[in-house]
């Protein structure tokens, strides 16, 4: 096997971070300062007392600060503790506390492209699909949602796009012993205004944020894209986050490792 045949074939299903564009909504931006490797230069200069001359070609470390990065601000990996401090009679769990072999695990992609902004996706949905693509869903399998919403990345409007899936639908992948649900939308919830209208109208518990708080222990991650890359099944998912203490959520670096080599 020769070293080219050897590599696998990885796919990025995360998106740039990168600082946001003007007009972007607060709660959703993020903001990066640069600093070059001339300014790196005067630094080591002042720290150590040495002169530019003895730097390779004058220069020093090129460095990058977030002056705003919050862990749901990119692509990212929810933990329980981000939807209630209390689950199924326990204190959930924070990002740091998770087991680690969730975030390493075959990967199957639904297709909801069809579904509009603010529909929810179904058991019955999940499960037709499910048989189209000829899977079986086995535990610990990681179940990513494609909604094509990864368009509008970026975009102010983005939080409102796409479709979302149920609470029974969430209970439903719960049971078939998944534990970490993914999509390339802003959330996995429906569109949170498309679920506030609902919750004022009806004045009752349940309806916002209703995937999310649904009272189970699982991780989702959020704001995926180029899920259009990969197959329905046949790759292994890789969504380490990272290690936060006390983390409701980590930015992470998704990809899919396809199986078999290149």
């Amino acid at each position: 096997m020769t070293e080219e045949t050897a590599v696998p074939q990885i796919i990025d299903l995360s998106h740039l971070i990168q600082s946001s564009p003007e007009g972007t909504p607060p709660f959703q931006q993020v903001n990066i300062e640069y600093s070059n490797h001339n300014q790196g230069a005067q630094e080591a200069v002042g720290m150590f007392g040495i002169s530019q001359e003895v730097l390779r070609d004058g220069e020093a470390w090129a460095v990058e600060t977030f002056t705003k990065l919050g862990t749901h601000s990119a692509t990212h990996v929810d933990a329980p503790l981000h939807y209630n401090s209390i689950i199924q009679g326990k204190p959930a769990q924070s990002i740091d506390e998770l087991p680690l072999h969730w975030f390493f695990a075959p990967g199957v992609k639904l297709d909801f492209r069809h579904k509009a902004d603010g529909e929810g996706v179904t058991t019955d949905e999940i499960q037709a699909e499910l048989e189209r693509i000829g899977h079986t869903l086995q535990p610990r399998d990681i179940v990513l949602i494609w909604t094509g919403r990864d368009e509008f990345y970026g975009q102010p409007d983005y939080f409102l796009r796409g479709c979302g899936v149920t609470a029974e639908a969430t209970h439903w992948l719960y049971e078939q012993g998944v534990r970490v649900m993914g999509i390339d939308a802003w959330g996995w919830d429906r569109p949170l205004n498309v679920q506030a209208e609902e919750a004022k109208a009806q004045n009752a518990p349940g309806i916002f944020w209703a995937a999310h708080q649904t009272n189970l222990p699982y991780s989702q991650i959020e704001r995926l894209c180029n899920l259009g890359a990969i197959p329905a099944h046949g790759f292994t998912v890789a969504c380490f986050p990272l290690k936060i203490e006390r983390g409701s959520a980590a930015p992470a670096r998704v990809v899919a490792i396809l199986n078999g080599s290149k």
